[in-house]
């Protein structure tokens, strides 16, 4: 029996101890290595409905990069994703001041003011940016339909009860759809 208790604790001791580190803990971080762009991450997070995690994604960006406008336009759309309105109309608006050419950051805002039920606005915005995109964004296109439908069906009297979701489509483009 003492034979075979030997041969077993034989069995379980390792050759290669020596490969082992010294330390019981993990390595730590290779700082050499250059950080995964915080742009692309919050970017990421958006696609994946994580508004929160990316809001903390483009603030981090913003401490690297500075406020350009598309980390002004990911923090107003992250905080759009999240329902505060009031913190993503003075992003959206300061993006597309700083970038007047960047339709995706005029869809964005587009996007805010169908949600406050600023239709007249929202119908420039939307044109505006199917104007800077030449019409080849569909996710666009189809913000405008909507804001342009929206705004010819004003004389109801009775409000709708719609619930829309926001929607990314590529690269910081969003775009309303209704929720099933």
């Amino acid at each position: 029996m003492a034979i075979v208790a030997t041969v077993t604790v034989a069995n379980c001791t390792r050759d290669d101890a020596a490969a082992l580190p010294d330390s019981p803990f993990p390595p730590g971080v290779d700082h050499r290595k250059e950080a995964v762009n915080g742009v692309e991450v919050g970017q990421r997070l958006m696609a994946a409905g994580e508004y929160e995690l990316a809001l903390d994604s483009f603030t981090r960006a913003a401490l690297d990069q500075g406020m350009t406008p598309e980390i002004l336009t990911g923090i107003g759309t992250a905080n759009l994703g999240l329902g505060r309105l009031g913190q993503a109309e003075p992003m959206l608006r300061r993006a597309v001041s700083e970038a007047p050419d960047w339709p995706e950051a005029w869809n964005n805002l587009g996007v805010l003011l169908m949600e406050t039920g600023e239709l007249s606005e929202a119908k420039q915005v939307f044109q505006k940016a199917y104007a800077l995109d030449n019409g080849e964004s569909d996710s666009i296109r189809d913000n405008l339909r909507i804001a342009l439908a929206k705004s010819e069906n004003v004389v109801h009297t009775e409000p709708q009860q719609e619930e829309f979701k926001l929607v990314q489509r590529g690269q910081g483009d969003f775009v309303i759809r209704k929720t099933p």
